[in-house]
């Protein structure tokens, strides 16, 4: 039962990339994201029907709504960043950490992979991982801006 009831949800998610949508629907979000290299049904139909759906004015409210920016802290004199919020929508923080590790794997070339290159260089462990949440934000940044404005990531590859 199980079995079949996830075939149906995956033929609905597949009907929805192939179909015609107007231009401001969720679905048409889905299938924009589809089209950049890296990004398949799954990954394009989590943050479109958990996040894309809401407006925001900029993108700072953009990573404080999926919960990928960084909690003050201020004590004293000491006024620092902490680890990320978590106050958000943890799927989507999760898929877009995925999407960052792809945008690594399938887009080497494009500016936010040399940015964590060149952030990240030959470290690794701790700093690599906090580099990754860091590079999900602006990931999700981009594509906010990709589905509201048409700015595609600037060396985003298109296509297959």
């Amino acid at each position: 039962m199980v079995s079949r009831m996830l075939k149906e949800v995956e033929a609905e998610r597949d009907r929805v990339v192939a179909s015609e949508a107007s231009d401001r629907s969720v679905e048409s979000k889905i299938q924009r994201l589809v089209k950049l290299r890296g990004i398949g049904p799954e990954s394009a139909t989590v943050p479109a029907r958990e996040f894309f759906y809401r407006h925001f004015d900029n993108r700072r409210q953009v990573g404080a709504y999926a919960g990928l920016t960084p909690s003050p802290y201020a004590g004293g004199a000491v006024c620092r960043n902490q680890g990320i919020s978590k106050a958000g929508n943890a799927l989507v923080r999760t898929t877009m950490v995925e999407l960052a590790w792809f945008r690594l794997r399938h887009q080497p070339d494009s500016a936010l992979s040399q940015w964590f290159k060149l952030r990240v260089g030959s470290a690794g462990g701790r700093v690599k991982r906090i580099a990754i949440v860091a590079l999900a934000r602006k990931l999700l940044v981009a594509l906010w801006r990709y589905l509201e404005q048409g700015l595609v990531p600037t060396g985003a590859l298109i296509g297959g």
